[in-house]
């Protein structure tokens, strides 16, 4: 089994920044790739950054040149480093990891972290 545990959720205020990480471990044979995703309240899932095993990212439009992820020295950690942050923001986070125990495929999630931006 995969697990993944996500921390650095919380409160900031507009303009501020706060630091995501998730942590994959496990009987991991390979991880394809990594992913933010976010939840406000009363809207739809998002898929705020994508990171793959090749080093690729792709951003939603509305987090570019404002958010950036990127990968551990382990390679199994996934950050996500939000800067001018927006009251928009605020929205339960969750990291994903595309990954194989060594035959297939599957999507993996963390527990989750609320981030709330506000005065």
């Amino acid at each position: 089994q995969v697990q993944l545990v996500e921390s650095g959720g919380g409160l900031v205020q507009p303009g501020g920044s706060l630091r995501l990480s998730c942590a994959a471990s496990g009987s991991i044979f390979s991880i394809y790739a990594m992913n933010w995703y976010r939840q406000a309240p009363g809207k739809e899932r998002e898929l705020v950054a994508t990171l793959t095993s090749g080093d690729s990212t792709n951003y939603a439009d509305s987090v570019k040149s404002r958010f950036t992820v990127s990968r551990g020295n382990a390679r199994n950690t996934l950050f996500l480093e939000m800067n001018s942050v927006k009251p928009e923001d605020t929205a339960v986070s969750c990291g994903s990891a595309l990954a194989s125990l060594g035959h297939g495929r599957d999507d993996y999630w963390s527990q989750g972290a609320q981030v709330t931006v506000t005065t």
